[in-house]
C-alpha cells in the first residue's frame, strides 16, 4: 500500500490500515525500544499509543505529510519512548545510553528532512516534481525528462539548477541556518 492509500483509509476509519502499519513497521520500533533498554512489553505499549496519535492526527482535516508515512510513524515512537526512558529512569540528557543519542541524531535528520520537503512545497509543481525525483526518487536526468516531457537531460538539470536555487532562496526566507544544522 502506498501512503497516500494508507492516509485515505484511515481517514475513511478503515482500520486495515492499521494492521498495514503494524505489520510493516512494528519490528523497527521494537529494535528502537529494545536497543535503548526497554522491553518487548514496553515496545507494543509505545507503538499502540503512536498508532493511536498518527490516527488521530490524519483524521484532522489540516494534516499534511511532509515526510513517509513509515518516517513519521518512527519519530512519533522515537519521541514516545524518549519520554518514557526519561520518566522511567530519571536521567537527565547527558545520562541518555548512546544508542538513543544515535537514533535522536537519526530523528533530527529527518527533522529536516521535513524542514525541507516543507520548502519543496513552495515551489511551483514542475520544480516539487524535478526536485522529489531527482533527491528523493534519485532518478536520472535522463529519467526526470522522459517523466516530465522535457526536451532532454541537459533541459532538466538545467531546470533543476534553477528549481534548487528557488529553493535555496525559500529557505533563507524562512528557516535560520540553525534549524537545518543543529
Amino acid at each position: 500500500m502506498r501512503d497516500e492509500e494508507i492516509l485515505e483509509r484511515i481517514r475513511k476509519g478503515d482500520e486495515t490500515a492499521l494492521q498495514y502499519l503494524y505489520k510493516n513497521n512494528y519490528r523497527t520500533i521494537l529494535r528502537l525500544v529494545v536497543k535503548n533498554n526497554g522491553t518487548e512489553s514496553e515496545a507494543k505499549d509505545v507503538f499502540q499509543d503512536a498508532l493511536i496519535l498518527l490516527w488521530e492526527n490524519v483524521r484532522k482535516t489540516d494534516f499534511t505529510l511532509t515526510s513517509k508515512l513509515s518516517t513519521y510513524l518512527y519519530s512519533i515512537c522515537h519521541n514516545l519512548w524518549l519520554k518514557e526512558l526519561k520518566k522511567k529512569t530519571r536521567f537527565s540528557d547527558k545520562d541518555i545510553p548512546e544508542a538513543t543519542i544515535t537514533e535522536t541524531h537519526s530523528w533530527e535528520r529527518e527533522e529536516r528532512i521535513k524542514i525541507m520537503q516543507s520548502c519543496i512545497q513552495k515551489l511551483g509543481e514542475l520544480c516539487r516534481k524535478i526536485l522529489q525525483y531527482y533527491y528523493f526518487d534519485e532518478l536520472s536526468m535522463q529519467d526526470i525528462a522522459e517523466k516530465l516531457g522535457l526536451a532532454n537531460a541537459e533541459s532538466a538539470k538545467s531546470k533543476k539548477y534553477k528549481c534548487k536555487k528557488e529553493l535555496d532562496e525559500i529557505i533563507k526566507t524562512h528557516f535560520s541556518t540553525k534549524d537545518l544544522l543543529d
